[in-house]
């Protein structure tokens, strides 16, 4: 947040998406405190990974995203996040989704269901089914193919179309305030992880188009085009509808 409140510098990686002080910053914290918490278990953080640093992934190991959202930060409208997550045998089995500009913490792990902590205090969340009007689809802000997102939501009855930056998007289907996130984009494990913890706590699922469970620890940590979803009744009522 120092950094959000500079003109700070923005600088481009080498697959040329931007990156600023503050993703470097935070990582550099982040990763110190794991290593100290947690020293027996492999990091795999975003920058770390930019600049050739490729852990061995184990069974169980972290996947940390410092700034989620980075065009959201340089743009100023809030919506970036902080992921963090723990994977096992492939699962994002506890996550959490900081986003610091717009005071919300989402929260979530598989023996204690996901919570939202903002200004009223903590909450717990969950799904939702599908409402008699509808589904509201979230999609991302800065990213995607709208003739492809067009094709996707064919046949499916949509209430309401709404657009949101980072992991943010997989968050609000955990906290029954959307029903489906499809994106039909790249994303790296690192940009999702967390939101994908939350949303199996609140009783969600994350998906590839074809219906396989997306899993974690894959070669060059890419992820496949995915559909995320809230308690499974969703994406088949809004078909049959």
């Amino acid at each position: 947040m120092a950094v959000y409140a500079t003109d700070h510098a923005v600088n481009s990686k080498a697959d040329k998406s931007p990156v600023t002080e503050a993703d470097v910053r935070a990582e550099a914290i982040i990763v110190a405190a794991l290593r100290a918490l947690t020293p027996e278990i492999p990091i795999v953080a975003e920058e770390a990974v930019a600049a050739g640093d490729l852990p061995t992934v184990s069974a169980v190991f972290w996947l940390v995203d410092p700034l989620d959202g980075t065009k959201e930060f340089i743009g100023r409208n809030g919506e970036f996040t902080v992921n963090i997550a723990l994977v096992r045998q492939g699962v994002p089995v506890m996550g959490v989704v900081f986003a610091p500009a717009l005071h919300r913490l989402f929260g979530g792990a598989q023996e204690t269901g996901a919570f939202v902590e903002e200004g009223a205090g903590r909450r717990p969340i969950h799904c939702r089914g599908t409402p008699p009007e509808g589904l509201t689809v979230v999609a991302s802000r800065s990213h995607g193919d709208a003739a492809a997102l067009d094709a996707f939501l064919s046949g499916r009855k949509v209430a309401s179309l709404i657009s949101a930056g980072s992991s943010l998007k997989l968050c609000l289907v955990a906290a029954g305030e959307a029903d489906l996130y499809p994106r039909l984009g790249r994303t790296m494990e690192w940009d999702i992880a967390a939101g994908h913890a939350v949303l199996l706590a609140a009783g969600g699922r994350v998906t590839d188009t074809g219906g396989k469970v997306l899993a974690y620890g894959k070669p060059g940590f890419e992820n496949p085009h995915f559909v995320a979803m809230g308690d499974g009744r969703q994406d088949r009522t809004a078909t049959a509808a």
